[in-house]
């Protein structure tokens, strides 16, 4: 039995021990060494060890290049002001969700508020409701309603759609085929005149907008990226008889929302420019994005230094990643004896369906696990062999871990011709899951402030890339709509949790197999907002989120095109590590789980491909789904198929790895009055950041480089509610 103490070599800092022990080994017929992927030759000699002294040379001075040279770069954090809002919002949810909670039992008032005051919540009174909802609330009254989009152009949509079919130089806003574009003259009221245009990016989402104010005596046009607050609850709407800015219009009538006018200071001009992701106006209905440096870790700085800057500058960080970091996360433990608590399905709690696991391994206890997660019924911090446990002050949110070797054997043997049999270290590496019930949460996601890009993938060879373009989409640049690596500050306070995304565009398209070959190398597609930033491609994983909430995950396809102008979030990354089984209903492993080319799972070439990988999946039981997110500490796709075949998933995608930085993920809680951050994993707490005494989490509290998923606390009715304002 020993410890080990890992230490980031390029951040200089101790993450928390992953702890290792003697275990018994799986059954031999759980275990087999891995079959070499597609294309492999099995015991390929590894590159010639005299370039060893040469790489590692270079990559440390260009680790030394990020720390001294990349790390003075100015990071937007929200300042203490902001942040104190955004701690006030999560006040407000706790209180609203705590007096639904009472109300669905029946509790008594005074039930109520203790209840609450025992997490560190006072209930609202309700004489503070009331005078609540007769002050300046920012938010629009609940009866509130935006007015119905405009009625579409038809001339104007056929050139759209023209465009965005076309394989042509051309820029972002060529991409939003249904967009809806109004124009009118314009005056500051000071004597200086000019004219606006505002694009509504998707109409039907009504949730980003693009101004652009050209005034005379300039010669070229401001641009204002714009988010609306409410999109449920108003339009953003240009009107000739308020030329200082816009309305804001609900079928309860409409505001002015005054940006340029010199009586008010200019307001728009003056937001620009402040150094912080966003900045909210007129009254917190509207937001304006703001371009910032997203934090970059120094691992990050250095490996985007190497494939930006060096030739062969991927290779290098391959070979680093796979000759010093390979297993570099590993965490194993030992059965501990039967639990002595109840768990989540034994208190016939609603959590999810658990694991199916072996008999010997049913109602075991994983010793010594490094959850970083409270969960309420464990015994000391151990949890049961598959079961699920609700984390303390987070209702919907639950936690569970598994070990591989400890599945049920009839899945460890079944799909044998596309899953590989599991290697003894992936058998008894620790897995550790979190699932969010996803009648009590909605999913979002965000773009980082740089990833993922939007050029060529290097993965693609030049022979199939079309030189006359500058990315796969015809643009290579997100300007003029911007990418703040932060959660909206409307948004802010229904936060739940936070995960990394996908690959970044350097990995995210396909160099081997049928998918290389089509839609130039089929670059993975993502959309933020109903915005199109990179193009949904057939045949790749694709989780998405329609303008209702609703979720689902699939292999996208052609004829999916159709719910392009009611998709307000989408994320493509590879192919799937489970999919349907339309014969029988159930989740299977995907087709190209052991194949390393054709499902560019980005391992070696000579089959070396296990390492921390991160993924999600969706459980459906009955009338309940289940979103979950799972860290694997030692894994190849195979050994992740088995654990979400285990966990019932119906559909399952990989999502990032190789890190803790790329496998991060966050629980916000409110205790004793303080916003408490809780991870998945003990030492993912080294990426959140402690200034003057304020935590600023990653995606919440700072703009960061990386894209990401969140979880958004639904209202009592079921329905998003983005009102919730600062």
């Amino acid at each position: 039995m020993f410890e080990r103490r890992f230490i980031d070599p390029f951040e200089r800092r101790a993450i928390e021990p992953m702890k290792e022990a003697p275990r018994t080994p799986p059954p031999p017929q759980e275990v087999a060494a891995p079959r070499p992927p597609d294309g492999a030759t099995p015991g390929k000699p590894r590159r010639r060890r005299w370039l060893v002294g040469g790489l590692i040379a270079l990559f440390a001075a260009i680790g030394i290049w990020a720390v001294l040279g990349a790390g003075s770069a100015t990071n937007a954090d929200l300042n203490e002001a902001q942040w104190e809002r955004v701690v006030g919002q999560f006040a407000r949810v706790a209180r609203s969700a705590q007096e639904t909670t009472s109300a669905a039992f029946g509790g008594s008032e005074d039930e109520s508020v203790a209840g609450v005051e025992e997490s560190g919540v006072v209930a609202r009174p309700a004489a503070e409701a009331a005078a609540l909802a007769t002050s300046d609330d920012p938010r629009p009254l609940p009866q509130a309603r935006r007015l119905p989009p405009p009625e579409p152009d038809p001339a104007a949509l056929t050139v759209q759609a023209q465009a965005y079919e076309a394989s042509r130089p051309k820029s972002i806003l060529d991409l939003q085929r249904y967009r809806h574009t109004a124009n009118i003259e314009i005056s500051d009221g000071g004597g200086r005149r000019g004219a606006a245009t505002l694009i509504n990016l998707n109409p039907r989402i009504n949730a980003w907008y693009l101004l652009r104010l050209s005034w005379s005596g300039e010669d070229i046009p401001r641009s204002y990226h714009l988010t609306n607050s409410s999109p449920s609850g108003q339009t953003l709407v240009l009107d000739a008889e308020f030329p200082y800015g816009l309305l804001l219009a609900s079928t309860l009538g409409t505001a002015p929302c005054d940006l340029w006018s010199v009586d008010n200071g200019r307001r728009l001009e003056t937001a620009a420019t402040r150094n912080t992701p966003y900045v909210m106006l007129c009254d917190d209905r509207v937001t304006v994005r703001l371009t910032t440096t997203g934090r970059r870790t120094t691992m990050e700085r250095a490996t985007d230094f190497l494939r930006d800057s060096i030739w062969g500058g991927e290779a290098i960080t391959v070979f680093v990643r796979e000759t010093f970091f390979q297993d570099a996360y590993l965490s194993t433990t030992e059965l501990a004896g039967a639990s002595a608590r109840r768990s989540a399905q034994a208190a016939g709690g609603d959590s999810p369906r658990p694991a199916r696991v072996s008999a010997e391994a049913a109602g075991q206890l994983l010793d010594r696990l490094d959850l970083g997660l409270t969960a309420e019924g464990s015994d000391r911090g151990r949890l049961a062999v598959g079961e699920w446990y609700p984390l303390r002050d987070n209702r919907g949110v639950f936690a569970s871990a598994i070990r591989p070797d400890l599945i049920a054997p009839d899945i460890l043997q079944s799909h044998t011709d596309v899953a590989t049999r599991l290697d003894a270290v992936e058998a008894g590496a620790l897995s550790y899951l979190a699932a969010f019930d996803l009648g009590e949460f909605d999913v979002a996601f965000a773009l980082g402030t740089d990833h993922p890009r939007l050029g060529w993938s290097e993965r693609v060879p030049e022979d199939r890339r079309d030189a006359t373009l500058p990315g796969p989409d015809g643009f290579d640049s997100r300007a003029p709509l911007v990418s703040t690596g932060i959660i909206s500050g409307s948004l802010a306070g229904r936060s739940t949790a936070t995960f990394t995304g996908g690959f970044k565009r350097t990995h995210g398209a396909f160099r081997y197999g049928d998918l290389a070959m089509t839609n130039n190398g089929s670059h993975y597609g993502f959309i933020e907002e109903g915005v199109v930033f990179s193009k949904l491609r057939p045949g790749l994983a694709t989780i998405y989120i329609l303008e209702d909430g609703q979720l689902a995950m699939k292999t996208w396809t052609r004829d999916d095109d159709a719910l392009l102008p009611r998709i307000r979030y989408a994320r493509q990354n590879g192919v799937p590590v489970i999919e349907r089984d339309p014969a029988t209903d159930t989740g299977v492993p995907g087709a190209f789980v052991s194949r390393f080319g054709a499902g560019n799972w980005s391992g070696s070439q000579d089959g070396n491909y296990r390492t921390l990988r991160a993924g999600t999946c969706l459980q459906e039981t009955g009338s309940r789904r289940f979103l979950i997110y799972a860290y694997f500490s030692s894994a190849t796709p195979s050994a992740m198929a088995r654990v979400f075949q285990a966990y019932g998933c119906s559909y399952a995608m990989l999502l990032d790895m190789n890190a803790l930085e790329h496998t991060y993920m966050a629980v916000y809680a409110l205790r004793g009055g303080e916003l408490r951050v809780e991870h998945l994993i003990r030492g993912m707490e080294v990426l959140d950041k402690s200034e003057g005494g304020r935590l600023l989490p990653r995606f919440l509290g700072y703009a960061d480089n990386r894209d990401f998923f969140y979880m958004l606390r639904r209202t009592p009715d079921g329905v998003l509610v983005e009102e919730e304002s600062q």
